[in-house]
């Protein structure tokens, strides 16, 4: 944010900036969705809802993972929440107490460390790289649960590196997991966003795995602020509780117009956004590899590209810094996303046109000759 802020600045005063720093796509939000939100506001949506969630909504939810998914869910075991991020604060709140582990993959999307700690549990950062997808496996789980683990968080597909945990993968971490009476939670926001295979939500692992999602990414809802939760039903009593205290509930407005973002016409218009943003990875990841960054496992989900920048530099934070001032292209540091080899990582984000990236492709061979 930091980095938007200044590349913002020097737009304002004049110079042109190609965005590849933030995780929002460009488009904008579909137009059954923003239809049906004027129109909920028009008649007078504008209450409290129930904190768990207004109930159409969860059985819409709950008929998402039927149809998409194959997977019988409970409406009972959907809470609506403000954002993915609302999800992961009630999820942490309800199973951990202070001085609890939970183990996250390094590099990882960082408020989810930030949550842990926000309930004074702690975070445990699994150093991981190629070998393993910049996922967490198994085998590095079982190596890493400590005497004061009580879960695993995983993001499939993860930011910043837009790779998948294979399904048999995922269901050997769960099997860890449970083997040792933890909770296994699993952040899917990017899970719509898998390009090329149809990957099974975590759902399908059994009614004990939390999965956390939102109508921020694939459903161009980012300012909607609108995320919901899957949970055991013993769970549920706890979290309603959480919600009532810490937000009471998430946007009446944002509610119902998710329900049109879940019907089959809208699908259609993302499912074309989707096929964009494919291209647009299509079009980078080799760039980036002819340019000598180092992408060892190409992005199977999501729109970020988590590059190596070892050819040119090994402090990812000044690289980005000469990147914005010299080139006027925005990008992110690997030192946002944890400790392991931070220095030499930096992520690009594909949120903007293809037109856009070629532009930000031509300027970068002048600023990396100086660094080879």
């Amino acid at each position: 944010m930091a980095i938007l802020a200044r590349a913002r600045a020097m737009q304002a005063a004049g110079r042109d900036i190609v965005h590849l720093e933030v995780g929002e796509p460009d488009f904008a939000s579909p137009e059954p969705v923003v239809e049906a939100g004027i129109r909920a506001l028009r008649d007078g949506h504008t209450r409290y809802t129930p904190a768990l969630g207004l109930p159409v909504l969860r059985e819409a939810i709950a008929g998402y993972y039927a149809e998409r998914h194959g997977v019988e869910v409970s409406p009972s075991r959907v809470a609506v929440t403000p954002g993915a991020s609302g999800a992961l604060l009630l999820v942490m709140a309800a199973l951990f107490d202070p001085g609890d582990e939970v183990l996250l993959a390094d590099p990882g999307y960082p408020c989810n460390r930030h949550f842990a700690r926000l309930v004074e549990a702690k975070a445990g950062l699994v150093p991981v790289g190629p070998a393993t997808g910049f996922q967490l496996t198994a085998d590095l789980v079982a190596r890493h649960w400590g005497p004061h683990t009580r879960g695993v968080l995983v993001a499939n597909p993860g930011n910043p590196t837009g790779t998948v945990i294979p399904a048999g993968e995922l269901a050997a971490i769960h099997a860890v997991v449970r083997e040792r009476g933890g909770w296994l939670i699993v952040d899917e926001i990017y899970h719509e966003l898998i390009y090329g295979t149809d990957e099974p939500s975590a759902a399908r692992l059994g009614d004990d795995v939390i999965v956390i999602n939102s109508f921020s990414k694939y459903w161009l809802m980012t300012g909607w602020r609108l995320g919901w939760l899957l949970a055991p039903e013993a769970l549920m009593p706890a979290i309603d509780r959480l919600a009532q205290n810490v937000f009471l509930s998430a946007p009446t407005v944002a509610q119902h117009a998710a329900l049109a973002a879940l019907a089959p016409d809208t699908r259609v218009i993302l499912e074309r956004h989707k096929a964009e943003l494919r291209s647009r990875r299509d079009y980078l990841v080799p760039e980036l590899e002819r340019l000598g960054f180092g992408v060892p496992v190409h992005p199977q989900g999501a729109f970020y590209v988590y590059a190596d920048i070892g050819r040119f530099a090994l402090d990812g934070e000044r690289f980005a810094a000469d990147l914005l001032d010299r080139a006027g292209v925005a990008i992110t540091p690997g030192l946002d996303f944890g400790r392991h080899e931070a220095g030499r990582h930096v992520r690009f984000a594909y949120t903007t046109t293809e037109d856009r990236l070629r532009e930000a492709v031509a300027r970068l061979p002048a600023i990396l000759a100086d660094r080879q």
